[in-house]
């Protein structure tokens, strides 16, 4: 009899992928939902949205909402992921539940639309806004996650406002390794350098294009 192959172990995905992949695939279910206007979508969204800028333990009645046991469906977390990981996921999720508000025909999520270009757009005809820039540069000095998401709420809703979406997959994973000192500061690097070099589409170059490709998160 010949002998089976020993099994090969599924490589364990990084923590902060994970709550990637849960917090896009999530989001985009509501939003289809919301714009569809599916009753179950449009009252999850407006129960999310009043945790926006909140801690998880802060809002006890979204227990069990915001997709969080989707996160320990796929490999086991480490107390120390579980904790980061549940903040990550609901920030992100109720951010996208106030961007989404009153929305009826547009999508706030889209896939690579990143916080530092969403905030230059807001600039008109990109040049610096001198009170937005202040705002953003406000968000880059948050040090815990309860000031974190609550400068984070004040700049999704200028983009409601402004109709300017966001990738929400990609929020949720600066959120996560936004806890850590060492992910801070590259989650900072990233925002300042997708606020720099973000290029109004009519003037973008080859080099820009490559540049917005070359994703380091």
């Amino acid at each position: 009899m010949t002998a089976s192959p020993p099994q090969t172990a599924t490589a364990r995905r990084p923590a902060s992928d994970l709550v990637s992949e849960v917090a896009a695939a999530y989001v985009k279910e509501l939003q289809e939902g919301y714009l569809a206007d599916r009753s179950s979508a449009v009252g999850a969204l407006a129960q999310l949205r009043r945790g926006a800028g909140k801690l998880p333990e802060d809002v006890p009645e979204l227990w069990g909402m915001g997709g969080i046991e989707r996160l320990y469906g796929a490999q086991g977390l480490s107390e120390r992921e579980a904790l980061k990981a549940e903040f990550a996921l609901f920030a992100a999720i109720t951010l996208y539940a106030l961007h989404q508000q009153s929305k009826s025909s547009q999508r706030m999520h889209r896939a690579g639309a990143e916080l530092g270009a969403a905030v230059r757009q807001l600039m008109p005809g990109g040049a610096l806004d001198e009170p937005i820039r202040r705002r953003f540069v406000r968000l880059g000095t948050a040090t815990t996650p309860k000031v974190l998401t609550e400068r984070l709420r004040e700049v999704v809703i200028l983009l409601r406002n402004a109709s300017i979406p966001l990738d929400y997959g990609i929020l949720a994973t600066q959120l996560y390794q936004a806890q850590d000192p060492d992910g801070l500061r590259h989650v900072r690097q990233r925002w300042g350098r997708t606020f720099h070099s973000y290029r109004p589409a009519g003037q973008r170059t080859e080099a820009d294009t490559a540049a917005s490709s070359d994703k380091d998160i």
